[in-house]
């Protein structure tokens, strides 16, 4: 008797939530609730960053789109070339990118250097925080930009701030500032598939004697929306005999939503140029058994591409297919691409990304690149 009331009760109430959903599905459009089960893999798209090392330590082939990204460090770590080098590998998959150059510091020559198009670049020098963070939302809502970069959340001054005068107080006017910025952008983010970007600061807290005394600027609400945090980190000066050259980074990933966290990258960054992709294929290369190195010389599946680590970047350099042909080998190796036959073998996971990709087209109906854009972006299994 009481199994058959529990039954009775168990049936009454799966009833109920079917009419709930039901009622939820007429009202706010069907898809805005549904069973976590009833839905197959989703199929993450990314932005890869230019370092086949930093995007092994994301778990995901890159930086996610539709989500915030937080990139923060020391003064001339390289958080602004490893962004823009985000935005070049956007622009080459036919995305469109824009740059919120809140520091008026960018350097359109050097983002040249790094395979910008500066002339499609959208560029915004705001006089404000709130007008950057206005424009950004605007832009995120056309449903037509793929990539946005913040540079940086310390010059977002509120408008309070730089009409006040010198010396004046203005405790966690900054913070309230992104903390509503970021609660309104978010939804836009996913429903757009645009990557947002934002470039911070470090500073130091008074008094701390024990711990990190570190912390970043903005207030405590980027560090909650941000699906992924890099911690970028000057910690070698490469020499050509004795001129520097460039810097060794190093990139710890703090935070990852998207997969486990606290992985860490090291690659070159040469000056004028950016990261080194043929150096960090050759370290990723040697790390993974696919390139083999002898003393000084680097040599791949019996071919010498080069005595010293210079010569054989080089020697990659001038062959790109070559480049390209390891690169994927080490990312298929690390299980960061997956091979065709299998992924033909999982159309439901392709059918998921159609039907995400109408509900987003639904929510911003003004963008018409993203499709095209999507189909050549990196993506992986999640």
């Amino acid at each position: 008797m009481a199994e058959k009331k529990t039954a009775d009760n168990k049936s009454n109430r799966e009833k109920a939530i079917e009419s709930a959903l039901e009622q939820i599905d007429k009202q706010f459009g069907k898809g805005s609730v549904m069973r976590l089960g009833d839905q197959p893999a989703r199929r993450v798209e990314v932005i890869p960053t230019g370092s086949v090392a930093l995007d092994i330590a994301l778990g995901i082939g890159g930086l996610p789109r539709g989500r915030v990204v937080e990139v923060y460090g020391p003064e001339s770590s390289g958080k602004t070339t490893v962004a823009l080098h985000a935005v070049a590998s956007a622009q080459r998959n036919g995305g469109i990118a824009a740059f919120i150059d809140a520091e008026h510091a960018l350097d359109p020559e050097y983002a040249r250097n790094l395979g910008v198009n500066t002339d499609e670049l959208i560029v915004s020098q705001p006089d404000t925080g709130e007008q950057a963070l206005e424009i950004m939302d605007m832009l995120i809502r056309s449903g037509a930009l793929d990539i946005v970069v913040i540079d940086s959340v310390a010059a977002l001054v509120p408008k309070a701030e730089i009409e006040g005068d010198m010396g004046d107080s203005h405790v966690g006017l900054q913070a309230r500032l992104m903390s509503q910025a970021l609660r309104k952008i978010t939804g836009a983010l996913s429903a757009s598939g645009t990557t947002a970007i934002f470039i911070n600061q470090l500073r130091e807290k008074i008094g701390v004697f024990f711990g990190n005394p570190e912390t970043t600027t903005g207030g405590k609400a980027l560090k909650f929306y941000s699906s992924v945090r890099l911690d970028v980190r000057r910690i070698e000066t490469l020499k050509d005999g004795g001129t520097p050259v460039g810097n060794r980074t190093r990139v710890k990933v703090v935070k990852n939503k998207m997969a486990p966290p606290f992985k860490q990258a090291e690659f070159d960054i040469i000056y004028g140029e950016g990261i080194s992709r043929e150096g960090g294929i050759l370290d990723m290369g040697v790390d993974e058994g696919i390139v083999r190195k002898s003393g000084a010389w680097f040599t791949y599946e019996g071919d010498q591409l080069g005595q010293g680590k210079e010569k054989a970047r080089q020697f990659l350099k001038d062959n790109p297919d070559l480049c390209e042909e390891i690169e994927d080998k080490i990312l298929r190796k690390v299980g960061i691409r997956k091979d065709p036959e299998l992924e033909e073998t999982q159309s439901p996971v392709g059918d998921a990304k159609d039907g995400a990709t109408e509900k987003a087209a639904a929510k911003a109906p003004a963008k018409k690149t993203q499709s095209a854009a999507g189909k050549k972006a990196e993506t992986v299994d999640f």
